[in-house]
């Protein structure tokens, strides 16, 4: 008879991989089976931030505001080479949303956030202050406040890997196929590498996100449970449209709003959009209206216009929020529902429907409470205090460190010190290892990326394509030539293992 798991996770995004980490450190004995790659739907295609939410205010969701505020808090200090304070300008136009309404959001924002480390709101005169240059000169004022910028991937990455090291077991590539309930486990067939096995599991976590009902169809459950609205959501990224580590929000005609995020040192990301969506999960693109949308709706606050043209990447995902009958999909709840099927006899499947990048932890907490009651003597919480993987770094100051590794490996510029801290944290170290000079590094690519890093992704973070490697845990498919992009392709074709 096969090992009985205590649990088995469908799902690698972010919720997959939260509660993965939260279950695996507590004791039980964890799978993961992912379909693809890590993050490699909803949770690699989100607009990189970690907030409250400031537009959720306005729908009277005060409550996930101020879980998101209280959750933004614990992420900077356990991964704070992944997520960093950001500020945001909020441009004031009159013949929006007025004055008033603005700053009594944003003094709410400040109290439900309570005790923080980041610096509150602030008024500034655009027409002297540098955030107002790059602004049409029509707008006068500008309130400032603070919230996060996340690598949403490596996020995903982080915490799979901290499951991993508390004996999860991740199974990327691998999909779920069908799950009956027998004798009070779960049976599930997994498929991988065209291959069939079963595994035996007491619980059974569907956090499939856009195909959470197809997952809970596959397990024998058709009777009624909460539905899932998929909204489509596509960002643009464009050459930077302005100097300095400011970002804006800025509200647009239809009472939406749009972010313009400082990005990869040289670009601007741009996004939002907020789309129904019906078509086929597993290829998501944007369309050419959501572009002009995108473009026309920054070109209404900048001086400078937005061209299509100017569109260097752009991606587009499905947001696998919880129905909750919204005639506009910009006001669809994104707050979370956990919903629990305990079977005749035990074998219980929790469902997740909903969600966002900034509650994750919180949520993979609700859902081992929710559990609680099939797990009998299960540990206490124990993330909020916890750093997750090359977080732990000396006063969270990701700047000293890349110093430090630049002195401490004098071959590296600062720039790829820097970029090797945001993305590893004091994992760094552990690949430069022993490298006294570059060609220790092995093979370079562009951009201060080489064969020792490529092998670190492969080996220590489960890729297994180019697209893995360029696109969700590194952004570097941005920097790199074509001709070194064709090269890393070219790797994983001819030798998948690396």
């Amino acid at each position: 008879m096969p090992q009985i798991l205590d649990m088995l996770v469908v799902g690698g995004g972010i919720n997959g991989a939260g509660i993965a980490r939260d279950a695996s450190g507590r004791g039980l004995s964890v799978r993961l089976v992912e379909k693809g790659d890590l993050a490699g739907a909803t949770s690699s295609v989100s607009s990189k931030l970690i907030h409250g939410g400031l537009r959720y205010l306005e729908h009277g969701a005060f409550r996930l505001v101020r879980e998101a505020l209280a959750e933004r808090e614990v992420l900077l200090a356990s991964a704070p080479h992944i997520v960093c304070p950001l500020r945001f300008v909020l441009p004031h136009d009159s013949s929006l949303r007025p004055r008033v309404v603005l700053r009594l959001g944003l003094f709410l924002y400040d109290y439900l956030g309570g005790r923080r480390t980041l610096p509150g709101t602030e008024t500034v005169r655009l027409r002297t202050h540098s955030y107002g240059k790059p602004l049409q000169s029509r707008l006068t004022t500008g309130f400032v406040y603070s919230d996060c910028f996340a690598q949403d991937a490596r996020l995903v990455i982080a915490n799979a890997r901290d499951a991993a090291a508390r004996g999860a077991q991740i199974l990327t590539r691998t999909e779920m196929r069908n799950a009956r309930r027998e004798n009070g486990h779960w049976c599930i067939s997994i498929e991988r590498d065209g291959r069939i096995d079963e595994v035996v599991a007491r619980i059974l976590v569907n956090a499939a996100g856009p195909w959470v009902v197809d997952i809970l169809h596959r397990s024998g459950i058709s009777h009624s449970t909460p539905q899932v609205r998929l909204i489509k959501g596509s960002h643009i990224v464009v050459p930077k449209l302005y100097d300095g580590a400011q970002a804006y929000i800025l509200q647009n005609d239809d009472s939406r709003v749009i972010f313009v995020i400082p990005y990869e040192e040289q670009f601007s990301l741009i996004g939002t959009t907020d789309m129904p969506f019906a078509g086929e999960r597993d290829h998501v693109a944007i369309d050419q209206t959501e572009i002009d949308y995108l473009c026309r709706a920054v070109s209404r606050w900048f001086a400078k216009p937005v061209s299509v043209k100017e569109v260097v990447w752009s991606y587009a995902g499905v947001r696998p929020l919880y129905d909750d009958h919204e005639a506009d999909a910009s006001t669809v709840t994104r707050d979370y529902v956990l919903d629990i099927d305990p079977g005749e006899r035990g074998a219980p499947i929790l469902s997740v429907f909903g969600g966002k990048l900034t509650t994750y932890r919180r949520l993979a907490e609700h859902s081992m409470e929710k559990l609680a009651p099939f797990l009998p003597g299960l540990k206490r919480p124990w993330t909020a205090g916890a750093t997750l993987p090359g977080g732990d770094l000396p006063h969270g100051d990701v700047q000293a460190y890349a110093d430090g590794l630049a002195r401490g490996y004098p071959f590296l510029k600062a720039a790829q010190a820097l970029r090797l801290t945001r993305s590893y944290g004091t994992d760094a170290r552990k690949i430069l290892g022993s490298a006294r000079k570059s060609e220790d590094l092995g093979r370079t690519f562009g951009y201060g990326f080489s064969a020792r890093e490529l092998q670190w992704l492969v080996h220590e973070e489960w890729a297994r394509t180019g697209e893995d490697v360029l696109w969700r845990r590194s952004k570097l498919g941005l920097h790199l030539d074509p001709a070194a992009i064709a090269a890393i392709t070219e790797i994983f074709a001819t030798s998948p293992a690396t």
